[in-house]
């Protein structure tokens, strides 16, 4: 090919990415999270010196008892905090379950679509921009709220996806588990030509190639390699196959970074459905699910949601797709929340047949990092 040809091939390239992402839906104004209707989030404006300028959101029930669960979760593109809480329900399950939300929310002035930017160096890495300031409203929460630093959780939409494990990724001593609707794999991309490049198209590495990354953002990795025992984030990976955003590539590419962080082999333990749908299972020694993956046929790129679900009140919209499932439940099951009425205890989910096994508390590393 010429090198017109290619300039050309290129630029056509670049136009249908580009073309792709402005057709989600219009930005809200930075106001009108707090305008929407039936918002049940509170604005928290001093967390921390939030070096990624992030806006923290929550929800926590009347009465919390101490010692409660708390759940990270994070928008993607064009959506805010109270609009992804409105079609997901994450605060009514909450209220059920009993457990505190964090909603972190993208300014504009930060990314003109109010993505994470799950792909900027300054933004991926540990105790630096959006990830340092995720963190810090982490120890603000716990610290503020008297919540249970063991069963911290996080989960998150496309970019909000891909920032949930950037999360997973820098601070894994900080998250008990994880899930990650239609996002990226950790460092998949570290710029922006090759974010659109890796949605659009996907991109293929070795298992120890992804789970390389992961292990070299944090104290952790190094923890491992020394034969020190600690436990990895669990993680559930949620993927339509008709996703016309990010590529249905990723969601094997996730799995392939997790299932080499944790030490298993790429095949699957166990295999069945979850309402018709795909759904694979990676054991730990105990049987003890460490990697859930979801395989959604007819999906494209949207949260899974159930709008007849009492629980958790959701509501179909724009990246919320009504399929009679409801991904927000499923969730709060591979983490363990809908136990916490009646048992503390941080549990998993083990094979097909139900069996709940025990998982270990989570280790605190030593760091030099200072939460203000």
């Amino acid at each position: 090919m010429t090198g017109i040809a290619a300039t050309t091939a290129n630029l056509a390239l670049w136009r249908l990415q580009w073309d792709t992402l402005f057709s989600l839906p219009h930005l809200l104004d930075e106001n009108e999270a707090e305008d929407e209707e039936g918002c049940r989030l509170s604005e928290i404006e001093h967390f921390g010196n939030n070096p990624g300028n992030l806006r923290l959101f929550c929800y926590v029930p009347p009465d919390l008892p101490a010692n409660a669960p708390l759940v990270v979760v994070l928008h993607g593109c064009t959506q805010s905090a109270a609009g992804y809480d409105r079609g997901s329900g994450w605060s009514y399950l909450a209220d059920c379950a009993g457990f505190a939300v964090l909603f972190a929310q993208q300014r504009n002035e930060n990314n003109p679509r109010r993505c994470f930017d799950w792909f900027h160096i300054s933004d991926i890495e540990r105790d630096a921009g959006e990830a340092a300031s995720i963190r810090q409203m982490v120890s603000y929460m716990v610290d503020h709220h008297n919540l249970d630093r063991s069963r911290i959780f996080i989960t998150g939409l496309s970019a909000g996806g891909g920032m949930a494990n950037v999360m997973l990724a820098t601070y894994p001593e900080v998250f008990a588990a994880g899930a990650i609707i239609a996002g990226l794999p950790y460092r998949s991309a570290t710029n922006v030509h090759d974010a659109l490049q890796v949605m659009m198209e996907g991109s293929v590495r070795t298992p120890e190639e992804r789970g390389e990354a992961v292990r070299k953002a944090s104290p952790m990795g190094s923890l491992s390699e020394g034969r020190i025992t600690v436990p990895w984030p669990r993680v559930a990976v949620w993927q339509g196959l008709a996703d016309d955003v990010v590529n249905p590539i990723n969601g094997m590419e996730i799995v392939k970074q997790w299932t080499d962080v944790h030490g298993l082999d790429l095949m699957a333990s166990d295999e069945d459905e979850l309402h018709g749908n795909r759904r694979m299972r990676w054991l730990g020694p105990d049987d003890s699910v460490l990697i859930e993956a979801i395989a959604i046929e007819h999906l494209g790129h949207a949260v899974p949601i159930d709008a007849s679900s009492v629980k958790s009140h959701e509501q179909p919209g724009p990246h919320f797709a009504d399929i009679g499932l409801s991904s927000t439940n499923e969730i709060a099951r591979f983490f363990g929340l809908e136990m916490t009425l009646s048992d503390n205890s941080r549990v998993s989910h083990g094979k097909a047949s139900g069996h709940a096994a025990q998982l270990p508390s989570k280790p605190q590393l030593v760091t030099t990092q200072t939460q203000e």
